[in-house]
């Protein structure tokens, strides 16, 4: 079982940066990859990016070049630099951390981007 704990949304006017962050308990030492998830209204549920536990990163599209995951010293941790923020990057924001024995996901974080 892994626990994961978001912090760090918040609102923000369109051009500005927000930090999120997710800390992991519980059963952490083999999870595979670690990532970022976010569900705009009416929409669904898409990845904004991910690390591996190898440090090999992916990002959406929309968000490269804006956006950076990090993982912290203590593997535990994973960040989401976000700058230069757009309207259209409104949504929950979700952590999720995947291993061969399921997916767990954080309780989600409010990001909104005003113009």
């Amino acid at each position: 079982q892994v626990v994961l704990v978001e912090s760090g949304g918040g609102l923000v006017q369109a051009g500005g940066s927000l930090r999120l962050s997710c800390v992991a308990s519980g059963s952490i030492f083999s999870i595979i990859v670690m990532g970022w998830y976010r569900q705009a209204p009416g929409k669904q549920r898409e990845l904004v990016a991910a690390i591996s536990s190898e440090g090999s990163t992916n990002y959406l599209d929309s968000v490269k070049g804006r956006f950076t995951i990090s993982r912290g010293n203590v593997k535990n941790k994973v960040y989401l630099q976000m700058n230069n923020l757009e309207i259209e990057d409104t949504g929950v924001y979700y952590c999720n951390a995947y291993k061969y024995s399921g997916t767990y996901w954080g309780q989600g974080t409010q990001v909104t981007v005003s113009s």
